[in-house]
């Protein structure tokens, strides 16, 4: 027989052999995470060479007490398995049979160094996809536009005009307060150089072409696709999730006539006029400031603005706007039809349309800066 305790440890651990010659190992004590804090190492390495013998029998039944750090001290001494002679209480055997069903975590898959070229060629086979579905989804609604050409008394005038109160009346509030911010810290800091070199009358010049011109017009885009886009996307999105678009589908009426093309018709209307008014708002805000800072009065402004920026700009502005209200309007609805019958695509769907609006009306201004880069330049 052969014992080993520790005097700061109730663990007691005792190989001995049996009337007929078994041999057995007999644990007693407290198998808990405070009684082995001290001896779970030199614990695990006396007890893992036993578990290599098959023919021993181990005897639990005189464990005190025992928690998840003893069992799990000896279930990995045996190998993560049991002995194939082990006697245990049945509160023992519960607490192994706990431990066994534990599911193990899975190794990491090792990185592979075609990783990102996998992620861009989902990105782009996905960005392909919706490309296609947006340029089939224009393709219906001038197969509509056509109908409605030829049957005007199935315009969809209701909705047309529910959209124009939606997205330009209601955007006004909004678009005016950003837009006289936007124009008053403009000419603010522009002031402040222009003052260094004596250049005051020049202040007229930068804020009516790059608020008219670019700063109106990109204000107004973005403001409207995370204001009535995300509308939009999360209104068809709704009616995919409560089998609206289902049902309209079995009574025969088109989602693109019926729901898609009076936002499209309604928000290029709405947009170039949320235009002319955001970039209004922000010279009343830039020509604020101009007579705070550099004491330029109202009615030399107005009189410099005429001869400082030409007419294609605002021509150019307006045009950006019923380019950027169309592309918010069709990217909205591509991505609200997108939506599946689940509250968590209904999200995804929401904000996947603003980024992807937002994103898109940045590359057709630049577009537009690139093709009129000699119009409009005095």
């Amino acid at each position: 027989m052969s014992g080993n305790q520790d005097r700061n440890s109730p663990i007691l651990i005792r190989h001995t052999v049996s009337n007929t010659g078994v041999p057995q190992l007999i644990l007693s004590g407290k198998f808990t995470l405070s009684a082995l804090e001290k001896r779970l190492q030199s614990l695990s390495a006396e007890i893992t060479p036993f578990a290599s013998d098959s023919n021993i029998h181990w005897d639990l039944t005189g464990i005190e007490q025992m928690d998840d750090a003893g069992a799990l001290l000896l279930w990995k001494a045996w190998g993560k398995r049991h002995p194939q002679h082990v006697e245990l209480r049945p509160e023992q055997k519960r607490l192994f049979s706990r431990i066994e069903n534990i599911t193990t975590v899975p190794e990491p898959f090792p990185r592979d160094f075609l990783d990102p070229i996998r992620t861009l060629g989902k990105a782009a086979f996905l960005t392909r996809e919706h490309l296609i579905d947006i340029i089939m989804l224009t393709g219906q609604l001038l197969l509509d536009i056509r109908y409605l050409v030829t049957h005007p008394a199935r315009i969809p005038w209701r909705e047309i005009s529910a959209t124009l109160f939606r997205t330009g009346a209601q955007a006004l509030g909004i678009t005016a307060l950003v837009g006289f911010l936007i124009g008053v810290v403009l000419s603010y800091l522009s002031s402040r150089q222009l003052q260094t070199y004596g250049a005051d009358i020049f202040i007229v010049d930068i804020l009516g072409v790059s608020i008219i011109r670019e700063l109106g017009p990109m204000l107004a885009a973005i403001l409207v696709a995370g204001r009535s886009g995300s509308s939009m996307t999360a209104q068809l999105g709704v009616m995919r999730v409560t089998e609206e678009l289902d049902a309209l589908a079995v009574m025969g009426i088109p989602h693109s006539m019926r729901l898609i093309l009076p936002k499209v018709i309604g928000l290029s209307i709405a947009m170039p006029l949320i235009v002319l008014w955001t970039s209004a708002i922000a010279l009343m805000g830039g020509m604020v400031a101009a007579e705070i800072q550099l004491g330029i009065s109202y009615q030399f402004f107005f009189s410099k603005l005429s001869d400082a920026v030409l007419v294609s700009n605002l021509w150019i502005g307006l045009g950006k706007g019923v380019v950027c209200g169309i592309i918010i309007a069709l990217v909205s609805c591509h991505f609200g039809l997108k939506i599946k019958s689940n509250t968590e695509s209904l999200g995804e769907g929401t904000t996947t349309s603003v980024v992807t609006a937002i994103t898109t009306v940045i590359i057709v201004d630049a577009i537009f800066a690139i093709i009129f880069s000699n119009v409009g330049i005095l």
